[in-house]
């Protein structure tokens, strides 16, 4: 009976060895779960753009420096430098300006001649916009010839001036502001004589005819020459 009580004692002990054993890679698993949690919780996905990128086109989307509204805020950009006396600013921006409504003009002049004959009413836009943006050209250039004279330097102000002057005429408006400013400056002497008025002939007023004296006698009307009978 002892040896009987030693033999169930010993496989007792054995079984609770093995199952200590068995036991323990399923605790160490849930430690190194517990060590490392990060490595077990999902990672988020980001949602996906179900937008549509927008490929519409439209006839005004070219909208940039290079356009009549680009040289535009170029030129109300140089007007606000001027008020905040910053004349080197206004300079550079009036410049820029200037190139691009001159290179407009251009462009716009090669479509016009490429289309007069073939499309007058396209022909005729383009003429517009070449006219337009030479006049936008002009109005720039002097405005960058008033800045450089608030710079004191009135040399770069006159062949803008003359520009001016070559582009309008002489005696339209900007023409004759630009020649002014020659004069102010002392490039020329000779001020523009306003256009003499050209002479207007005295009208003559029709001769009505003498109404005849009581005393004259009736002339008789003149003999016609008879026909001869066939």
């Amino acid at each position: 009976m002892p040896q009987l009580n030693i033999i169930d004692t010993s496989i007792r002990y054995l079984l609770l060895i093995s199952l200590f054993l068995v036991g323990f890679p399923v605790t160490t698993l849930r430690a190194q779960e517990t060590v490392n949690p990060e490595e077990t919780q999902p990672t988020e996905v980001a949602p996906e753009d179900t937008t549509q990128p927008d490929n519409s086109t439209s006839t005004n989307e070219f909208d940039s420096v290079f356009s009549i509204e680009g040289g535009k805020n170029l030129m109300a950009e140089a007007d606000k430098a001027v008020d905040d006396q910053q004349y080197d600013v206004a300079a550079q921006k009036l410049q820029s300006a200037r190139q691009v409504f001159n290179q407009l003009s251009n462009f716009y002049l090669q479509l016009f001649n490429s289309f007069s004959g073939l499309d007058n009413i396209v022909a005729e836009s383009h003429r517009k916009k070449a006219l337009e943006t030479g006049i936008e050209r002009d109005n720039a250039t002097y405005q960058l010839a008033l800045v450089h004279r608030a710079q004191d330097q009135p040399e770069l102000s006159v062949p803008l001036l003359i520009q001016i002057i070559t582009s309008q005429s002489p005696t339209s408006g900007l023409g004759k502001k630009a020649y002014e400013q020659l004069l102010e400056i002392g490039f020329v002497d000779a001020p523009l004589s306003p256009p003499k008025p050209r002479p207007t002939e005295p009208q003559t007023e029709p001769q009505t005819p003498a109404a005849p004296s009581p005393n004259s006698q009736p002339t008789a009307p003149e003999a016609q020459p008879a026909i001869p009978n066939p």
